[in-house]
């Protein structure tokens, strides 16, 4: 695909996230995608593989958010096989906190499908308002 479809592709796919539908992105994922968020909390590192991304990473994400994520993006910059989108979320947590982080994702495809996602963000926001991604997990274990 061209630089002009894969653009294209990812705002598609935010017009969605905007309004708080993943179904786009998550079919474009690719089985062996792989999500790097920058940083050194507990929410960084490298999530490899579509499964990973969504169980490791996403599923503890939508758990501590009230709805589903809402990101919405304004500014897209494509060369080749590679996409920028600037993009702010508009969320709130289960606790009544806000989070509205503020991203830089890079995103690589291939014939349609994302295999790869570098997110920068404020990682002393994700660390300050999301916690342990692993409280959610641990929360929600049934009680013996």
């Amino acid at each position: 695909m061209s630089a002009i479809d894969n653009r294209k592709l990812m705002q598609e796919i935010f017009a969605g996230l905007a309004n708080r539908d993943g179904t786009l992105f998550t079919d474009r994922m690719a089985d062996d995608c792989r999500w790097i968020n920058i940083g050194s909390n507990k929410w960084s590192g490298s999530f490899d593989g579509k499964e990973a991304v969504l169980r490791d990473l996403l599923g503890p994400l939508r758990a501590k958010l009230v709805a589903r994520s809402r990101t919405v993006a304004h500014r897209f910059l494509a060369d080749g096989d590679y996409v920028i989108v600037e993009a702010r979320g508009d969320n709130l947590t289960r606790e009544g906190k806000p989070y509205n982080n503020e991203y830089c994702f890079v995103f690589r495809l291939s014939e349609g499908r994302i295999t790869e996602v570098k997110e920068y963000s404020d990682t002393a926001l994700i660390e300050a308002v999301l916690g342990d991604p692993g409280e959610t997990v641990a929360a929600a274990a049934p009680q013996r």
